[in-house]
């Protein structure tokens, strides 16, 4: 039965135990992982402080790490280099990734991840795919969409049961809240629209890895795409990447402990965080 507990800030915790985790043997296992995921709120400068640590952490622990972007599409990956390179200066990188297009959450928010990446040559990955598509897949499936207009993605694994309930329990039904339920098939397309994006960050993860462009990979990701691990990481499994890990953050001073569904395999408590910063456009979770 789900209860909560006292979450201390600054510590880890298992959420589905309520156990205290010693940071120290936490990051050594996830440094031998494929993949850990960082899960995040777009808006909240906290949780990117937060995911700044950890890569740095991670990347003491396995110098052959690379950090994967949702808000970058893959056609993008050259001025992700230039910027490591040292090629590009802040504003030249935030122009030729044409941040303001592509991603409506301020720039400062991602600058320190940016910045501790270029200090240390870790490279960048570009994860998304093209807005269009997503839309297009979401209105017409995925078997309408010519093979070369797919941006490099295979077809996305069926989403399981638990997580179309959990994408209902996020949007209470998708766009305009049309669908009556999980099941329902108005909630279809907007499946469809979220599992694109959750393939395309699998499929691109799972290229650098292939490649040989480093031996883990920490994505930096909406929630929506890896909570309770029906998202990205169950594309990642269904193309045969399954050491991966899912950690996520916490704002408040107890933490809802769930022993019959995994959230993650950690949760750290963050301190006080800002107010969220004023944003350009929605939250990308929903679908056109």
């Amino acid at each position: 039965m789900s209860h909560s507990v006292p979450h201390p800030r600054g510590t880890w915790c298992d959420p589905t135990t309520g156990q205290a985790l010693d940071e120290r043997r936490l990051m050594e296992g996830l440094s031998r992982q494929q993949v850990v995921l960082l899960g995040e709120t777009h808006d909240v400068a906290e949780i990117h402080r937060w995911q700044a640590n950890v890569v740095s952490v991670l990347h003491h622990l396995q110098p052959r790490l690379a950090v994967g972007l949702e808000m970058i599409p893959r056609r993008l990956q050259p001025a992700l280099d230039d910027w490591i390179d040292g090629r590009l200066t802040t504003a030249a990188f935030l122009v030729a990734v044409d941040w303001d297009r592509v991603w409506g959450f301020p720039a400062d928010l991602y600058l320190p991840i940016f910045h501790l990446c270029r200090q240390n040559r870790i490279p960048l990955l570009a994860l998304n795919c093209e807005r269009p598509l997503v839309s297009r897949v979401g209105r017409e499936g995925w078997d309408a969409i010519p093979e070369a207009e797919r941006d490099g993605l295979t077809p996305a694994a069926p989403a399981t049961a638990a997580y179309r309930r959990h994408l209902f329990d996020l949007t209470g039904g998708g766009a305009g809240g049309r669908a009556q339920g999980p099941d329902d098939p108005a909630f279809d397309r907007f499946v469809r629209a979220q599992q694109t994006w959750d393939r395309a960050f699998a499929c691109n993860i799972a290229r650098a890895l292939e490649g040989g462009r480093a031996d883990l990979v920490v994505g930096i990701i909406g929630r929506g795409h890896c909570d309770y691990f029906g998202g990205t990481p169950h594309q990642l499994a269904d193309l045969g990447i399954t050491a991966v890990s899912v950690l996520a953050p916490n704002q408040d001073e107890t933490l809802r402990i769930e022993p019959e569904q995994k959230l993650a395999d950690a949760v750290f408590r963050l301190d006080q965080p800002d107010p969220p910063l004023p944003r350009r456009m929605r939250a990308r979770l929903v679908a056109d």
